[in-house]
């Protein structure tokens, strides 16, 4: 595995690179331009000053995440076209700087949801994302915006950029006419744009699944379970039409089998990247993030990184959502410490994956 951490840009981080650096066996980061709107072409001068950053610290780049997709495309409207123009020409920007793979959603609207940002933990008072869907009950979108970016420590949170959700009144009544399906052909349109232009890049598109793993607020989502992912793979069939299984977030969903997707998916060589945490189900649509470990949450992370280790074992990871824990203040989701325990659990379940297999032994 390639063990990664994700990094903001030296304005837009609490996180450092020489704090990144020390973390045994990261070796680099999942990047992003973090201040760039959706439809935006991200300019090779600020991706070389980004990367060599990155460089200087002595890690690599190899992943960029949201490189988000413009409304209009997932829309299906008339302006789509320009926009995948300007995807493209990212795409080729990033290229030519070494990335290999980008990290995006097709999720209308919303990215991500949670209805608390700092949910204290009883057992140990810690805190971490929270989410509750009977605390929607009453609460328009646009009040749901105002206590996200209120519970931010003020800082940016992917995909509630305030510029991307200026409209976001006109479009949510844009999307009250789209199904599922309507996306899904959306989807297939924007992908057979994009990945001739892949291909000959050599880049690897990994599409995010849906945060949680079900619908919300009535809009269509298409991509929280095995198959939804192989609809997916289906709509444009490329090696450079790929995933990023985030456990945590198809974990949401107690269906989703999240060992067995992994070894499906990477079976299939269509794992471009993975995001690899825990969660706890407290309830019907409840949850909450939870330290990597096992028992704190309701993933087996060793079947989970056993599956990556027998099927995808040079894919990319990284930790995801950890909690606030001694003291600490920063992006939710995003502090330095309980993800670096994060990445040090993932080692130790790899180091005896690793050695088992050679020994023989019995991993179960």
């Amino acid at each position: 595995m390639k063990m990664t951490f994700r990094y903001f840009g030296a304005k837009s981080d609490s996180v450092t690179l020489a704090q990144i650096r020390q973390i045994p066996n990261v070796q680099g980061v999942m990047g992003t331009l973090a201040d760039k709107a959706a439809g935006e072409v991200w300019p090779e001068d600020e991706i070389s000053a980004y990367l060599d950053e990155v460089h200087a610290a002595g890690l690599a780049c190899e992943v960029i995440e949201s490189v988000n997709v413009h409304e209009d495309i997932k829309l299906g409207l008339p302006t789509r076209d320009a926009y995948i123009d300007a995807y493209c020409a990212t795409v080729r920007n990033l290229a030519r700087h070494g990335v290999r793979v980008i990290v995006y959603n097709f999720m209308p609207v919303f990215d991500w949801l949670r209805t608390d940002l700092a949910r204290v933990i009883p057992t140990d008072g810690s805190n971490s994302m929270y989410y509750d869907e009977a605390a929607l009950a009453g609460l328009g979108p646009a009040d749901l915006v105002r206590d996200m970016l209120r519970g931010s420590n003020g800082f940016s949170l992917p995909g509630w950029e305030p510029e991307r959700l200026a409209e976001l009144e006109a479009t949510l009544e844009r999307y009250k006419s789209v199904t599922p399906d309507d996306l899904r052909a959306h989807f297939r349109y924007f992908l057979d744009g994009i990945i001739p232009t892949c291909e000959d890049c050599g880049v690897v598109m990994a599409c995010h699944p849906d945060d949680p793993a079900w619908p919300i607020f009535g809009l269509p989502r298409i991509a929280h379970s095995q198959q939804d992912f192989d609809k997916i793979i289906a709509l444009h069939d490329s090696p450079s039409n790929a995933l990023c299984l985030c456990t945590g977030s198809l974990g949401t969903n107690p269906d989703n089998d999240l060992p067995a997707m992994v070894r499906h998916f990477g079976a299939l060589q269509r794992i471009g990247c993975m995001h690899v945490r825990n969660v706890k189900i407290l309830g019907h649509h409840r949850f909450r993030e939870a330290s990597h470990l096992s028992a704190d949450g309701d993933l087996d992370m060793f079947a989970i990184m056993k599956a990556i280790y027998d099927t995808c074992p040079d894919t990319y990871i990284r930790p995801d959502h950890g909690r606030m824990v001694w003291g600490e203040t920063g992006r939710p989701g995003y502090g330095l410490y309980d993800r670096a325990m994060g990445v040090t659990y993932l080692n130790g379940l790899w180091e005896a994956i690793d050695k088992l297999s050679r020994q023989g032994g019995d991993e179960r």
